[in-house]
């Protein structure tokens, strides 16, 4: 996208992508929409595309990221979901006013009100955190397995055992890591 700001996780599914836009949380953050365009641009990624998006709007849309992953982190662990945050992804889903169209070729499309209207948009990703969470989709939720990222994310392997929310990235870190400590703990002899 654009070279200035780091690229997006994108996934196949929308509410744990949408959390992706904030990446290791526990370790040094990266804010991967740290202004409206880079919303707008994550949105059309994702099919959800708008002409603009303000600063409030840009507020809203961390506001909902933060509510999906509390929520979403909850009940990966098995705990009582935050009441704030279900009432923001509420509040969120119920205000979007967006339309699923079936296209030609049988797909999913979603129609939004007007090129400008981010909470259309937000509706949508807050309806998909509502389906996850409530366990209506098939797959389960997940937490990563590396200490820095701990994202949740929406396990849909046959097994249900993926660690990671991103083998590219921390799945790849953590293979790389276990490698060189092998490596310092097993030096090769000299010749």
């Amino acid at each position: 996208m654009r070279g200035e700001f780091p690229d997006f996780r994108l996934g196949s599914v929308l509410a744990t992508s949408f959390t992706g836009t904030l990446s290791e949380r526990h370790g040094n953050a990266v804010e991967r929409i740290p202004t409206p365009r880079r919303l707008v641009d994550w949105l059309t990624v994702n099919g959800l595309a708008v002409d603009s998006c303000t600063t409030a709007q840009l507020d809203l849309a961390r506001e909902l990221r933060e509510s999906i992953h509390a929520a979403a982190t909850a009940a990966a662990v098995q705990d009582p979901l935050p009441a704030s945050a279900v009432h923001v992804i509420n509040d969120r889903s119920a205000q979007g006013r967006a339309a699923a169209i079936l296209t030609p070729e049988g797909e999913r499309r979603w129609q939004l009100s007007s090129a400008s209207c981010v909470e259309d948009a937000l509706g949508v990703i807050a309806a998909d955190a509502i389906g996850i969470i409530a366990g209506e989709r098939d797959g389960k939720l997940a937490l990563c397995a590396s200490p820095t990222c701990r994202a949740a994310f929406f396990d849909t392997s046959q097994s249900r055992t993926r660690k990671w929310c991103d083998m590219n990235t921390c799945g790849n870190r953590q293979k790389k890591a276990r490698f060189i400590a092998k490596q310092r703990n097993n030096p090769e002899p000299a010749e």
